[in-house]
């Protein structure tokens, strides 16, 4: 569920096509059961498990959702409630997802809620093509790894309690929560219901939604944004190192996702496409969006990290001799694409692990810099969620020496130790 639903009512209607090859839900394929207070549900099926369903979660008098906005959920002229605590919903209030009975278990959030409103435009229904397409659609909006609709999102109330959960788990928990967190301080949505509504009817009528926003319809950026704010809230509200650190990859990820989205529209004034030929590709692509149009190579540093494998560890103390940083270097003749103020950096990604292991590019997290004005004080940091940037424009340095290193995140939570540290003098 989209953080956790109590006592909510769940339906599955199997989806079924008709001569012309046009799916449509036509039969229950279980009855109705509630969620538990953990937000979780489960099916005894009718008949086999061969099929498609369009599954369905109402709420009534009964169902609380557990408030996992921080520091509070505002819901039109009543109190605010507070994060962790349950909250009523609306009689309107639905969340729809789908999916294969026989290999997956269906997950409803309002990300697969607005995947399903998108699907129901296909020339074939709802069919299993149409909301696969749709799935991926949604995932590329929101710059979410591929298949992360399938993942079943944390509570975000509970992390301490949780064993494991990665970074893509995370992200799409928060993407979902910040549907709710846009009722804050917005007069324009009593509740997360309206929110709903709307990007489901845009997405429903135009196969779109929109990017900027046009002060009548809920924005891809307004969403984006408010869950870059979330990530950063929640950092606070974990004792675990590791899921803060995750917390700030995704932070990151949606700064970086809302920068692309903010270039796209700049450029083209557009819509997002919400074809299956065009999922997400016209705002998809992160990779050093933070350095665009800054190439010079005499203010950059060759950082070159490694990740140890035992989980974690934050600190591998034995030498492995894979850490091929190059000495620190100042800079001395900067382009005038790079500001004074500031430093470019760039570093290729590790292939192996400190122990010797080989490491794939789908195994790194990201990456994190840290920086300061003494080689023993690197006191800022900043925490990159893609694996595939290698190049990191730090401005606004002050007057003085600034010192830089890095250090490499798995999808496991492992961090490496930091590369050799480099300077430049601004």
């Amino acid at each position: 569920m989209k953080g956790v639903i109590q006592q909510g009512l769940v339906t599955a209607n199997r989806l079924i096509s008709d001569k012309d090859g046009y799916y449509t839900p036509q039969r229950q394929a279980t009855k109705p059961v509630l969620t538990a207070d953990d937000g979780s549900y489960e099916w005894q099926l009718r008949g086999k498990a061969d099929s498609w369903a369009l599954v369905e979660l109402q709420a009534d008098g009964g169902t609380r959702m557990i408030c996992d906005v921080v520091p509070h959920c505002e819901q039109g002229d009543a109190s605010p409630i507070a994060f962790g605590q349950p909250m009523a919903l609306d009689s309107s209030f639905s969340l729809r997802g789908a999916g294969d009975l026989q290999m997956e278990t269906v997950n409803l959030t309002p990300l697969t809620h607005l995947a399903v409103a998108l699907a129901e435009r296909s020339s074939n229904g709802l069919s299993p093509e149409a909301l696969s397409g749709s799935y991926e659609t949604v995932e590329g909006w929101f710059g979410l790894s591929p298949g992360s609709l399938r993942l079943t999102p944390p509570d975000l109330t509970r992390l301490d309690q949780t064993d494991n959960v990665s970074a893509d788990a995370l992200q799409l928990a928060v993407a979902n929560a910040a549907f709710l967190a846009l009722v804050n301080n917005n007069a324009q949505w009593a509740s997360i219901s309206d929110v709903l509504n709307n990007i489901a009817t845009q997405a429903s009528e135009t196969g779109q939604i929109s990017l900027m926003g046009d002060g009548v319809n809920v924005a891809l950026a307004d969403l984006i944004s408010t869950a870059a704010v979330q990530a950063s809230e929640l950092q606070a509200t974990v004792d675990s190192s590791i899921i803060s650190q995750r917390l700030a990859v995704v932070e990151h990820r949606n700064v970086q996702r809302f920068k692309t989205i903010a270039d796209v529209y700049e450029e083209s004034d557009t819509d997002v496409a919400g074809t299956d030929e065009t999922a997400g590709d016209t705002i998809s692509d992160t990779s050093g969006e933070t350095t665009t149009d800054t190439t010079d190579t005499t203010d950059t540093t060759d950082t070159t990290d490694t990740t140890d494998g035992n989980t974690g560890s934050t600190e591998e103390t034995a030498d492995s001799g894979t850490d091929t940083s190059e000495p620190p270097t100042t800079d001395t003749t900067p382009e005038e694409t790079i500001p004074a103020n500031a430093a470019l950096l760039s570093w290729t990604a590790p292939l192996t692990r400190e122990n010797g292991d080989s490491l794939s590019m789908g195994e790194i997290a990201g990456f994190e810099v840290v920086y300061g004005t003494s080689e023993d004080t690197l006191d800022q940091s900043i925490a990159i969620g893609d694996a595939s940037v290698d190049e990191l424009l730090v401005d606004e340095l002050t007057e003085g020496t600034w010192y830089f290193a890095i250090r490499t995140l798995d999808t496991d939570g492992n961090r490496s130790r930091l590369s050799e540290v480099v300077y430049k003098q601004i």
